[in-house]
């Protein structure tokens, strides 16, 4: 408890009373001797404020710092993680585009030209949408690169729905004439050794021109009918053994040879897909194998250039 004494004169006196009446001191100060201890006060209290206030600081900047990289190390993984995901995406579309030249050939459309392919039909300008100020170099030159990949696949899955969009419309005015088109291999396993074009003969090394395909089977593969027709040979042809001919109408026309059983009837009709036929040896043949033709009013095609991806019925 404090008592101040008034007094006229430069000098104050303070008397401290204590509460438990253990007695009481007096304070003499001058006015001078004031001011400088309260002035000294001011300074430490300043002084520990400053310090406190920078300790704080330099507290706050390392969490924030740490908090930044956090976050630069979470985007960068998300940015590869989209780069990755835009690959693959990418990879489809080529898949995509290939089946969509196909689809075109058999519906009579013309194909799309590639320069049509790389430039699309137009897409969105990211640029202005993104802030990229502040951010690492590495980071915005990543994040260009994917918005010019987004752009370029915004582009070609424009231009794949326009093109879907008109073959829809023409497969359905002309379904039935897909349906006739041999655009299945004849066998679910093995592998072609044997192209369409020139080689040498197997038995004399003369090169001679091979219309067809050689599937390398194992005798008794499944052979399996590659479009709807009818059955217009049966029976054994000279060098090609026992061979089997489908009229798939549209000048369209398939031969299989050396086969070991043929389990359709002359004239009987069948569907893309339906077994018709068990690979051999029969004939003039260096081994168990399938000889594959197709036929477009009475020329020689390539077969490769009719087949889908994959097995389709």
């Amino acid at each position: 408890m404090f008592n101040r004494n008034k007094n006229t004169n430069r000098y104050h006196n303070y008397i401290i009373v204590s509460e438990k009446d253990t007695g009481a001191k007096q304070v003499h100060f001058s006015h001078q001797k004031l001011i400088a201890v309260s002035g000294i006060a001011i300074i430490v209290v300043s002084l520990a404020l400053f310090f406190s206030v920078d300790a704080l600081t330099n507290v706050l900047y390392k969490n924030k710092m740490n908090d930044l990289k956090a976050n630069y190390n979470h985007l960068s993984q998300t940015l590869l993680s989209l780069q990755n995901q835009l690959e693959d995406v990418s990879s489809q579309m080529g898949s995509i585009e290939n089946k969509d030249q196909a689809i075109r050939t058999y519906a009579g459309l013309p194909k799309i030209d590639k320069d049509v392919r790389q430039l699309g039909v137009g897409g969105a300008n990211l640029t202005n949408a993104i802030n990229l100020d502040n951010i690492p170099t590495n980071i915005t030159s990543r994040i260009s690169e994917i918005e010019m990949n987004v752009n370029a696949m915004s582009r070609k899955v424009k231009l794949e729905l326009n093109s879907y969009n008109n073959l829809y419309d023409m497969v359905k005015k002309h379904s039935d004439n897909l349906k006739v088109i041999p655009s299945i291999p004849p066998v679910q396993r093995g592998y072609v050794n044997s192209g369409y074009g020139y080689r040498k003969d197997p038995f004399d090394g003369k090169v001679r021109f091979h219309y067809g395909l050689d599937f390398a089977v194992n005798t008794g593969t499944n052979v399996y009918a590659p479009a709807d027709g009818k059955i217009k040979f049966v029976g054994n042809q000279g060098g090609f053994g026992n061979v089997l001919k489908i009229d798939h109408g549209n000048g369209n026309r398939s031969l299989f040879a050396h086969l070991s059983k043929i389990k359709v009837k002359l004239g009987s009709s069948i569907k893309r897909g339906d077994l018709v036929a068990i690979s051999g040896n029969t004939g003039r043949s260096a081994g168990p194998h399938l000889h594959y033709e197709v036929h477009k009013y009475g020329a020689p095609q390539n077969p490769l250039d009719y087949f889908f991806s994959g097995y389709l019925k």
